[in-house]
């Protein structure tokens, strides 16, 4: 794999940076501030980080231009460091591709329709009527079931299992041990107990430009379709449950639980380990981050950010209060009446609405 070298010129041209030193130094890598070398770039991106400016041993970095003047070698600068950084990371990516062609272990059905320079590897499984576009890659050991389609420049690596019927935009990357398209988790319950199985009927269409993490699994519909729109990106560990809608540019980060027929608006945000369920179906609005571990159990109908849970704290002091908060409810409903007795009315202690209803 052979090193990837710019010049600090040439980085800033890629970027639209204002270039602050010599234009002629050389850059084979990126580093964080505090352990990069003379060939590294690095970024400024968040004050936490601000102290290692000055001292970095970063042949050139990435800055706002708050920052540019405290740069000691050559300062990039920039509306959007962060943004920056992701843009020429890209310029060091050396991926691992797999051969051209097609693995002579690899078991590809005769109806399989197979595009230009299409790569499959050892092991692969690609059933009946599947359509692999230009360019796609099937890593080892992956199972495409029948008639799914992967449109144009995606990647589905190793151990990947895309179920039957599943629709693949183009450039849509998908991770080791990922499921796409198993059936949605539907039962009914009978009068002796029994659960009995719904038929999950729909499939799961993934847009253009897509990232699925490793292990996560995105149910099929039970009616229509899973439909994961352009640009979404998805961390590890997800469980995405039947016939749920996410939109443009949403960020699914690592261990999210989502509830079947959960509507996602576009460019939201669920931060590590959120759950969203309740007792009916959830719509998420556009522009909506939820923080980390935070129950989603109604819709949000209002852009902002969204957290709830408890802060963690040492344990004795934490299971004194959640004793007292099992409590709180008691003690508002003694302040309302006392408060009311005193002429002081105006507090409003929500003890006569409905908890699943906004407002």
């Amino acid at each position: 794999m052979g090193e990837q070298a710019f010049t600090t010129g040439e980085l800033a041209r890629r970027v639209g940076a204002r270039l602050v030193g010599d234009a002629d130094r050389t850059i084979t890598g990126l580093a964080p501030l505090d352990q990069a070398g003379a060939l590294h770039l690095s970024h400024l991106s968040s004050p936490h980080w601000r102290e290692h400016l000055t001292r970095t041993g970063a042949g050139a970095v990435l800055v706002a231009e708050r920052d540019a003047a405290a740069v000691p070698s050559v300062a990039l600068v920039v509306d959007d460091p962060y943004l920056a950084y992701a843009t020429l990371s890209r310029c060091f990516e050396s991926p691992i591709r797999l051969p051209s062609g097609i693995h002579p272990s690899a078991v590809l059905a005769d109806s399989v329709c197979v595009g230009q320079r299409v790569r499959v590897g050892a092991g692969a499984v690609v059933a009946d009527g599947v359509v692999l576009a230009d360019d796609v890659e099937i890593g080892a050991g992956a199972v495409i079931e029948q008639q799914a389609e992967i449109g144009a420049g995606s990647r589905i690596l190793a151990r990947v299992v895309i179920g039957h019927g599943v629709r693949i935009g183009c450039r849509v990357l998908i991770h080791p041990g990922a499921v796409i398209g198993a059936d949605g988790f539907g039962f009914a319950r009978a009068g002796d107990g029994r659960a009995h199985r719904i038929a999950q009927l729909g499939s799961v269409v993934l847009g253009d430009d897509v990232e699925v993490g490793a292990n996560t699994t995105i149910d099929r519909g039970a009616l229509g379709n899973t439909v994961i729109e352009r640009g979404v990106k998805i961390d590890n560990q997800v469980q995405i449950g039947h016939n749920v809608e996410i939109g443009a540019d949403t960020i699914v980060c690592g261990c999210v639980g989502i509830v079947g027929s959960t509507r996602i608006g576009a460019r939201c945000v669920l931060a590590g380990g959120v759950g969203v369920g309740g007792d009916g179906p959830i719509t998420i609005v556009d522009d909506v981050v939820v923080t980390g571990m935070t129950h989603v159990s109604r819709s949000i109908q209002a852009p902002g950010q969204y957290s709830s849970g408890t802060l963690h704290g040492p344990s004795t002091s934490w299971k004194r209060n959640v004793l007292r908060f099992a409590e709180l409810d008691r003690w508002v409903r003694r302040l309302t009446a006392l408060e009311r007795r005193l002429g002081l009315s105006h507090f409003d202690d929500g003890v006569d609405k409905d908890p699943d209803k906004p407002g």
